[in-house]
């Protein structure tokens, strides 16, 4: 069976595929832009992102290896909500995000060695409680929310802001599992 590359920065990524079995034999982050084009809309950005990421390893890697990129957009309606390390910016998406549902989307990549390539769009519903000005202040004072999309980690103290999820909560956390391993299982990659 031929190696699998994760082509992410994202340590949550790596520990969900931990979590069912898979250990990439390498992690590479790609240096991509991550801006949004003129009027993109959540789903289109997640989707170009997830395929740039695979696209700047592929001509080291093509040949060799199955190669994993995802990435994950946070929106309500089509206004996105990023990742940032600035307090001012994250107090702003929290608190549009506050007393709203918005969606999560992530974008799956997956390349084999041959050259084939399949692609999966995986969208989440969160629904979050308001927040009071006292519970804005306590999570910011954390650090977890720092490079975050949306600004908050569901795995987290976060997990106190939700009200409703419908759909895959690891998708919220970062790659959601079970797309993933039907990507790699319908590409004969062995899942332990």
């Amino acid at each position: 069976m031929s190696p699998l590359l994760l082509a992410s920065a994202s340590p949550r990524r790596l520990e969900l595929l931990a979590q069912i079995g898979i250990v990439p034999e390498a992690v590479l982050a790609p240096e991509i832009d991550e801006t949004a084009l003129k009027g993109e809309r959540p789903r289109a950005l997640a989707l170009r992102l997830a395929r740039a990421k695979v696209e700047a390893l592929a001509c080291a890697e093509r040949g060799r290896i199955f190669m994993l990129s995802a990435d994950t957009v946070v929106a309500v309606g089509t206004r996105m909500v990023g990742k940032t390390d600035d307090p001012a910016e994250a107090r702003r998406a929290l608190t549009l995000l506050s007393g709203r549902r918005h969606r999560v989307i992530t974008a799956i990549v997956l390349t084999t060695p041959d050259g084939r390539k399949a692609e999966r769009l995986c969208e989440t519903t969160v629904g979050f409680a308001r927040l009071s000005a006292e519970q804005l202040d306590s999570y910011l004072a954390g650090n977890e929310w720092r490079g975050k999309a949306g600004c908050y980690a569901i795995q987290g103290r976060a997990a106190s802001f939700i009200r409703a999820i419908s759909g895959s909560y690891s998708n919220v956390v970062g790659l959601p599992l079970f797309e993933t391993a039907q990507l790699l299982r319908g590409f004969g990659w062995h899942i332990p």
